[in-house]
């Protein structure tokens, strides 16, 4: 009777079981940060090129005529 009554009492107890969630929370969202980052890299560096070069063709006025 005491086996069962602690097998039941360690069923029941939930205590770790919030940490387990978090892990997972976690571990899902920086998995999906990673995946962002891979579709979006590619468009950020195509477009700082196009500042690059629009920064680079920009002439500067020293004088106010």
């Amino acid at each position: 009777m005491k086996l069962f009554k602690l097998a039941n009492t360690f069923r029941n107890d939930e205590s770790g079981a919030v940490t387990v969630d978090w892990v997972v929370l976690t571990a899902a969202i920086v998995g999906l940060g990673i995946a962002v980052y891979g579709v979006v890299s590619g468009g950020i560096q195509d477009l700082s090129q196009d500042i690059d070069t629009q920064l680079t063709g920009q002439a500067i006025s020293t004088s106010f005529e």
